[in-house]
C-alpha cells in the first residue's frame, strides 16, 4: 500500500473514532460549562484560543470547588507524592523471603518512585482525577524522556478520541492539534513536509496546520524483531492532504486512559460524579440567580413616578427629586418585596450538600469539619474508614485503568533504559505483583481486620471455656494476616513466628 493510500485509511479510521465520539461531545459541553469552565476543548479554532467563562451562568461556584475537593481527595488518598503509595511484592507472597528477593524489590520500588518524582507525572494527575470527576474520562500520554525517565502528557474532553478491545480495555487513541510551519519543521523535519508549508516556513507566514496522531494496536507485531514496525502498537502523525509525517511505534500502549464508570464493555468513554450532580447544579444556578434578583428588588425596587416630578428621578443615597405636588409621593416603589432569603438560604445549602455528596466531597472534608470534637482517635479512625469505603468500587476501576498501567509503563521504560537493577537469577521468570498503599487502599484492607479480631475474640472466648482448644489456633498466623490487613510489612515479626 502506499503512503497516499495508508494516509487515506489513517484519515477514514480517525474520521470513525471521530463520529463515534459525538454523541458524548454535548454533555461534555454541559458538564464544562457548568462544572470545569477551564477545562474541555470543543471546536477549538487552530489559534487553540482559552474558553471563556460564563459569569451570568456560574453564579454559584459550589460545584467547582466540590471538584476541586474530590481531586485533592484522590489526590492524596491514592498518590500522594508526599508518601509511599505502593510496593512491590512476587506473586505468591512467600517468593519475597528468597535470597535477594527483597533488596532487589527494594531498589526497584526506589527507581520508580524516583523516575515519578522527577517527572511532571503528579502535576497531571491533579488534573487528571478532576477529569474523572467532572466528565467520568481522562487520558494522558507516558512518553520516554530522551534524559533518562518519563514525561507526561495531558489531555481534556474532547481533544482525543478513544477506542477499545473485545474485553472492553482501551487500546487505541488518536488526537488533533495545531502546529506552525516552524514546529512542523522542528518537529518532523522539513523533507516530510508539503512544499506548500515548506513555502510559508521560507516566507515567515504566520499559520497553523492541522495534524492527526493515532495509536493503535499492530497487525504486524512481532516480538521476535526489534525494529518499531514489529512493536506491539503502531504510531502514525498524519496531515489531511494526505502527507504522513511520521511512523513510529511502542511496546506497551503508552496513554492511560481511566474511565469512571462504564455500563458494558461495549462503552468506550466512562461517566463520572459530574453526569449525576449536572442537574443539582443547574438548579443551583438557577436558584441562586431567583435569590440575587429578589435581593436586587428587595433593596432597589422598581418605583411609580409622579407627573409632578421635574426632570430626572434621583435614586442615589441623599439625592434630591423636585416635584410640584405635594400631596401624593413623587416617587414610590411599584410594589413591596418581602423575599424570604433565609427560606432561600436553606434551600441552597441543602442542593449544595447533594452536590458535595456526589462529588464524595463529605468523604474527604469529614476530619476538618467534623462536629463531634469529643470523639476518640479510635472513632475517628473507624467512621474515617467507613467513608473510605465507599470509594471502594472507583479505587477498583482506578487500579485497573491508571494506576497499574502508570506503574508497569515506568516499569518498561526504565527497564530499557537500564535503570532497572537487574533480578537475581532465582527470580528469573516469577511474576511481578504492585501492591498499593495508599491512604484509600489501605482503608480497603483494613476492613478485612474487623472479621479477623471477631473470630480471634470469639476464639478467645471458647479456648477459657475448653483451654484444649487452644492448640488448634494459629495466632502467629493471625497476627500476620492483622498487619497485612493493616499494612504493616511483615518485617516486624520475628523469623521464627513470620
Amino acid at each position: 500500500m502506499n503512503k497516499s493510500s495508508l494516509v487515506s485509511s489513517y484519515l477514514k479510521r480517525y474520521e470513525a473514532l471521530k463520529q463515534a465520539r459525538a454523541p458524548w461531545t454535548q454533555s461534555w459541553k454541559e458538564l464544562s460549562k457548568y462544572l470545569a469552565p477551564t477545562r474541555g476543548a470543543f471546536d477549538a479554532p487552530a489559534s487553540c484560543a482559552s474558553p471563556r467563562i460564563d459569569h451570568k451562568t456560574l453564579l454559584d461556584s459550589s460545584g467547582s470547588l466540590a471538584v476541586g475537593v474530590l481531586g485533592a481527595g484522590l489526590m492524596s488518598g491514592l498518590t500522594s507524592p508526599s508518601r509511599s503509595w505502593f510496593d512491590l511484592t512476587l506473586r505468591p507472597r512467600a517468593l519475597k523471603k528468597l535470597p535477594g528477593a527483597s533488596e532487589w524489590l527494594l531498589e526497584v520500588k526506589k527507581e520508580l518512585e524516583s523516575a515519578l518524582a522527577k517527572s511532571n507525572v503528579y502535576g497531571v494527575l491533579q488534573g487528571i482525577y478532576e477529569e474523572l470527576s467532572v466528565f467520568g474520562t481522562a487520558a494522558f500520554l507516558v512518553e520516554e524522556d530522551p534524559q533518562g525517565g518519563i514525561y507526561c502528557r495531558p489531555f481534556t474532553a474532547g481533544e482525543y478520541v478513544l477506542d477499545v478491545d473485545d474485553k472492553g480495555r482501551v487500546n487505541t487513541f488518536g488526537r488533533e492539534f495545531f502546529m506552525t510551519p516552524a514546529q512542523l519543521a522542528k518537529s518532523f523535519g522539513a523533507a516530510q513536509l508539503p512544499p506548500s508549508i515548506l513555502q510559508a516556513l521560507k516566507n515567515q507566514t504566520p499559520s497553523q496546520h492541522k495534524v492527526m496522531h493515532l495509536i493503535f494496536p499492530n497487525p504486524q507485531a512481532d516480538e521476535n524483531w526489534a525494529d518499531y514496525t514489529h512493536f506491539a502498537f503502531k504510531s502514525v502523525y498524519f496531515m489531511e492532504d494526505g502527507t504522513l509525517l511520521r511512523e513510529s511505534g511502542y511496546h506497551e500502549f503508552p496513554v492511560i486512559a481511566a474511565r469512571w464508570e462504564t455500563k458494558t464493555t461495549a462503552d468506550v468513554y466512562g461517566r463520572g460524579p459530574g453526569w449525576k450532580a449536572l442537574g443539582d447544579v443547574k438548579m443551583l444556578q438557577k436558584m441562586q440567580k431567583t435569590k440575587l434578583v429578589a435581593l436586587d428588588k428587595s433593596t432597589n425596587p422598581p418605583v411609580l413616578v409622579s407627573a409632578g416630578v421635574q426632570g430626572e428621578v434621583n435614586l442615589l443615597p441623599g439625592g434630591i427629586t423636585r416635584c410640584n405636588s405635594l400631596t401624593d409621593s413623587a416617587v414610590k416603589p411599584a410594589y413591596q418585596v418581602q423575599a424570604d432569603l433565609s427560606g432561600l438560604d436553606n434551600a441552597l445549602e441543602q442542593v449544595r450538600e447533594m452536590i458535595r455528596a456526589q462529588f464524595f466531597a463529605d468523604v474527604f472534608i469529614m476530619l476538618s469539619a467534623q462536629d463531634t470534637p469529643n470523639m476518640t482517635a479510635a472513632e475517628v479512625a473507624e467512621r474515617r474508614q467507613e467513608k473510605m469505603l465507599l470509594l471502594g468500587p472507583i479505587f477498583q476501576r482506578l487500579k485497573t485503568e491508571l494506576l497499574d498501567p502508570l506503574i508497569e509503563r515506568t516499569y518498561y521504560i526504565l527497564l530499557r533504559q537500564g535503570l532497572i537493577p537487574p533480578a537475581p537469577e532465582i527470580l528469573h521468570g516469577l511474576e511481578l505483583h504492585v501492591e498499593y498503599i495508599s491512604t484509600i487502599a489501605q482503608a480497603q484492607r483494613s476492613s478485612a481486620l474487623e472479621p479477623l479480631a471477631q473470630g480471634v475474640a470469639f476464639a478467645s472466648t471458647l479456648t477459657q471455656a475448653a483451654p484444649e482448644l487452644a492448640a488448634q489456633l494459629n495466632y502467629p498466623r493471625a497476627l500476620a494476616e492483622g498487619l497485612e490487613s493493616l499494612g504493616v510489612d511483615n518485617i516486624l515479626l520475628n523469623a521464627e513466628g513470620n
